[in-house]
């Protein structure tokens, strides 16, 4: 057993429906056998920014957390982190980042 490093992508309505979505997004695609190194094995996230950001600064963002080590999304059993992202104007969804490291 070990751990990974993950970012995931998802939209909602809001932070906790896009978060549903990654999870269930995850589960069908990797499985429900848990150790995927996914965002599955997530039960919980926190929110690291909820400005509009770029997807690159985003990116940017996670990985310094990840790289810091300091942080509660750092650890292998703790919340994923969620980055807003830039919203799409043609709908009333939100899309957010979800990284973290996960066991696998």
């Amino acid at each position: 057993m070990g751990a990974m490093r993950f970012t995931a992508e998802a939209t909602g309505a809001d932070v906790a429906e896009a978060f549903n979505t990654a999870v269930a997004d995850a589960c069908y695609e990797y499985g429900h056998g848990g150790y995927t190194g996914t965002i599955a094995e997530k039960d919980r996230y926190t929110v690291i920014c909820d400005n509009p950001t770029d997807a690159d600064e985003a990116e940017t963002r996670a990985e310094a957390l990840l790289d810091e080590g300091t942080h509660p999304v750092c650890a292998t059993w703790g919340p994923a982190g969620a980055i807003r992202l830039d919203d799409d104007p043609d709908t009333a969804k939100q899309t957010w980042l979800f990284f973290g490291w996960a066991s696998s």
